[in-house]
This record gives C-alpha cells, structure tokens and sequence, in this order.
C-alpha cells in the first residue's frame, strides 16, 4: 500500500494482500493511499494517484465523459460516509482508457476505503455528440451553474465572456459570436470563436464593429440586438437581398463559418439590451430546438446581467480615478526644497481611497506638507478626504499659526460636521528656512511618525509633537514637534499601507522602511522614492500608499 503513515497504517499494510484494487480517500475525497492491484488495473503509479481528486480523476461516464458529481455513487458514498456498492461504474486509466468495474465502498476509520475490479474489459472512450438537445437535465442545470459561477467571480466582463465561450463551445455548439452594444448605441463583434483541436480558436478576421441596428429589419441579429426575441438563424435566411448592414454582415459570417444551424438570443439586463449571444453548429449534424433555446437563453441572461453589473462597477472606477486625478494636488516649486511623491490605490476597490497627501505654499514663504489617512476605500473616503484637505489648506493659508493649532481647528472641524469624516490621522508640517537654516515643526495626529533621513545615512523617526486621532478630543489641545533639517537631508511623509503587514508586526514594517530609507540616501530624489516604496511595502499589503519625499537642498532654486 502506498501512501502517507498515519492511523490507517495497518489497514492499508492488510490491503496489499488483497487480490483486488482498493484505494482510501479521506473526507474531502482526495486519495491518500493505494494498493499495488490498484496501481495495476488503473495504470498509474501511487505518486499519480494520492493527493489527487478521486472523482476528478477516475470517475467517468461510458462515453469518457467526466461523470456528473450529482450522479456519482461512489463519490456520494465517501463524503456521505454510506456503505454502497455496485457495477456500473467506469474508471480512466493512465492510458486514456475506460475500466468497467464492480466496486464496494465502505466507511473506514476517518476515510471511506474503496475496493474494485474489473467487470469487463477495457475500451477506448466513445466521444459523445455534445448536442445541447441531448444534455440531460442535470447536465443542463450543471451548466447554467458553471455560466453563473464563472461570471460572477470577475468584474473584467470580456474575461469572463471569453470562459463563457469556453465552457459553450464544443459542449453544446461549434462556434459561439457575441456581439455587444456600447452605451453609445454601437454595436462590435467582440468575439467569434470555432472548436479547433480540443481548444478555442478566435477568428479575429471576423471581429470588429458592426452595423448599426434599424428598427425595421426583421433578420434574427437585429432583432435580438433589439431585445425582440431569439430566433433560428441557417445560411438560408440570408440568401435574399440584404435588409440591413448586419444582414450583409451575417451573410459574410455563415459562409465564412459554415454554419448550418444557429440560435441567436438576446443580451438582457434590467435595464436594456446588452447585445446577443449566436451559437451555431458546422460539424455537429443536429440543428438547433425549442429545448435548445430555453436554455441558452437562461444563460444569454445570466450574461447580460454580469455584463451590466461589470460595466456599472467600471463606470464606477472611471469616476473614482477622474475624482483621485482632480484630488491629488500638484506639488509647489519651492526654494531649497525638492519633492516627489507617489501615491499607489488600493487593488480591490474602485482605484481610490482615503489615503492623501498635500504640499503648498504659505504667505511667508514657508512650506506646507501634510499625509493623512481617511477610512476606507470608496467615493466616500475620497469625498471625506477632499473635505479635509480643503478646510486644512484654508486655515493653514488664513492664520499664520503652528501646525498643532490649525489641526486643533481642523479637529473641531470634523466633530461639528463640517467635514463629515468618521475616523482620520494626520501629519501636517510646516518647513521653513532662515538664515541659512531650515526648520521643521509639526504636529502628529496618530499617524505613523515622519522618517528623516540624513545625507550619511542615518535615518530616524521624529516622534515628538504626537498626539490622537482627528475626531477623538476635539478640545484637548494638541503638541508640536520641531527639528532642525541637515542640508541634503530628506524627509519621508508616508500611510501606514507602506508599512503594514499581515504577517509581521508594526515595529517591524517600520524597521524595514528605516533601514531601506537609510539605504538609498544617496539616491536621486525621484530613484530614492520609487525604490523606496518598491522595496519597504510588505508584498501582503493591499491598501493604498500614500508617499512624500522632500528633499532639503540649500541654494536650490524653485
């Protein structure tokens, strides 16, 4: 017996006395051992065999077909923990073919042991016409399953139209066109694909925009473009003269296709027509039915639904990014002073969030610098984040004050509803030169402390001026830090998506991004920020970054 040691290790030592095939499968239906007659009748060795899916691997139908998991007896009895036998079972070989075989199955310790042999002898699988008239009801609802699935679990629409495509074609049709209608009433062919080979093949050649649909014309395309009604569709309904440029069009795509028999249906969502989804068969000899209809149907439905919602999240992301592009202010040219900054979304949400940063101009001529970090990562948080942004800049810009009184301000600010923010941290700067001599003050309103980086190389966090959160203690007054700024000395203005991790702590993320920072001091400003947030964000880190970098360089021009 061959297989992992454990408690089933004298069960499985016995088995190999068996004059039969036998294998254990634990709960989830992986195997985990098998005997040498096992290894033998299905001619593979164990390395091929354990940890694999038993009824993914050798469960089949006798035409060859994977066996519906629904319809699987053997594999109802090892997740049902059931004692079952019988004789009309097939098993795939390692060499492609079909073993008939009379099998018992059986509860055992904490797996289910599976004893077979062979009924019969061995034969080539019998390839099935995948005719959608003869799927059988399981099958059919197997189907539209896999259609929701595969179309729920992405937002890229033309991805998961494309693995539509797949899971149709050859199962129920030779060839399989979409064509979609953008909300400017256009209509493309987004895809043409045949069955070639066992795989897919895009027929690019006959791909691109179309036609644009008339009212009037009653040919099948137009009509479903229309939201009219699905339709047969043969080379023969196009013979006559053409009613529209779709009808030429389609005309082109039977002769180019061979297709003697098609359905087209149409792409509905709740709120109009999508497109239209055309399956036609060339090679396989039934023609399209009734029953053939109703099902593609439910899944030109499913479609035009996933395809709605896909479209309405990316007019939701272009929103989002056009927001973030007007959001994120343009730094100021300031004497003695080089910047740059970075700011990267978060992956998984709609390109923008609560993370910003600020840099302008003050009356005096000082510099004003601020990083914070607004909740979430929506049109919400982005909205929040502008609000604060702008009642810190009027203030900063109104009252020559120390950063700690503007944040006081912008505190109250946000307990009053001026700015309706839930939860936000903050750090705002105010870098000023004189003399010869630039100084940094600052107040910190529970914000991952700024990072000051000498041209040397030694890097240390200014932790002093901290106090809490934007909204906690709107009346308690709140400290300044204060620093004096070597020349070529940098300072680093960051959100905690630089160094926060999962599997780490927050001592550790600022560890890494201090030794990192100290190591590219002598970098070029624009090269130490890029590599900086390249080399210290955690690679398990999904929120978004916010990063600023400025540069003390006396004699600097603006």
């Amino acid at each position: 017996m061959r297989g992992p040691e454990g408690p089933l290790e004298a069960v499985a030592g016995a088995l190999d006395a068996l004059g039969t095939g036998a294998y254990l499968a634990d709960e989830q239906g992986l195997i985990v051992a098998v005997n040498g007659r096992g290894e033998r009748l299905l001619a593979r060795p164990a390395a091929e065999l354990v940890g694999r899916d038993a009824h993914e691997l050798l469960h089949r139908t006798s035409c060859g077909e994977p066996m519906p998991r629904a319809e699987c007896r053997i594999r109802d009895s090892v997740l049902g923990g059931e004692t079952q036998q019988g004789e009309d079972e097939w098993l795939q070989r390692g060499d492609g073919t079909l073993l008939p075989v009379r099998w018992l199955a059986t509860p055992c310790d904490t797996a289910t042991l599976i004893l077979f042999h062979s009924a019969g002898r061995q034969k080539r699988p019998v390839q099935r016409s995948p005719a959608a008239g003869r799927l059988s009801e399981l099958e059919r609802l197997a189907l539209l399953a896999e259609t929701t699935t595969l179309l729920t679990s992405t937002l890229e629409i033309h991805e998961g139209l494309r693995h539509l495509i797949a899971l149709v074609v050859p199962r129920i049709a030779d060839w399989a066109v979409i064509d979609l209608i953008d909300e400017r009433d256009e209509v493309s062919r987004f895809a043409v694909a045949q069955a070639e080979g066992g795989s897919v093949v895009f027929r690019e050649d006959l791909q691109g925009p179309m036609p644009p649909v008339l009212q009037e014309s009653q040919m099948p395309l137009s009509r479903a473009l229309r939201g009219v009604a699905s339709s047969f569709a043969g080379p023969e309904t196009y013979q006559g003269p053409p009613d529209s440029g779709i009808a030429m069009e389609q005309r082109r795509l039977f002769e180019a296709t061979g297709m003697h028999s098609a359905v087209v249906v149409p792409l509905r969502s709740l709120h109009g027509v999508m497109g239209a989804l055309t399956l036609g068969r060339a090679d396989q000899p039934e023609r399209f039915t009734a029953r053939d209809t109703a099902l593609l149907e439910d899944i030109a439905r499913r479609a035009g639904m996933a395809l709605e919602n896909a479209r309405l999240y990316q007019r939701q992301r272009k929103v989002a990014e056009t927001m973030q592009r007007h959001l994120l202010p343009k730094l100021p040219n300031s004497p003695g002073r080089s910047m740059a900054v970075r700011y990267l979304p978060a992956p998984d949400a709609s390109h923008v969030g609560g993370d910003w940063y600020d840099a302008f101009t003050l009356a005096d001529g000082a510099t004003a610098l601020a990083v914070g970090d607004v909740v979430g990562h929506d049109l919400e948080a982005a909205a929040g984040m502008a609000q604060l942004r702008n009642i810190l800049r009027a203030y900063a810009v109104s009252q020559q004050q120390p950063p700690s009184k503007i944040v006081e301000w912008l505190d109250q600010a946000t307990t009053q509803g001026i700015a309706e923010v839930s939860m936000a941290t903050l750090v705002f700067a105010r870098m000023t030169e004189r003399a010869g001599r630039c100084e940094l003050s600052w107040t910190n309103a529970g914000h991952p402390p700024p990072l000051l980086v000498t041209r040397e190389g030694v890097a240390r966090y200014l932790t002093d001026g901290q106090g809490v959160l934007l909204g906690l203690l709107p009346e308690q007054a709140r400290p300044d830090g204060m620093v004096e700024l070597p020349p070529d000395s940098t300072l680093v203005l960051y959100t905690d998506g630089l160094i926060e991790s999962r599997a780490r702590t927050l001592d550790d993320g600022l560890d890494r991004l201090c030794r990192h920072a100290a190591a590219l001091a002598h970098r070029p400003l624009e090269t130490f920020t890029d590599e900086l947030l390249a080399r210290a964000r955690p690679p398990d880190n999904d929120d978004d970054v916010a990063l600023l970098a400025v540069r003390y360089v006396p004699g600097l021009s603006g």
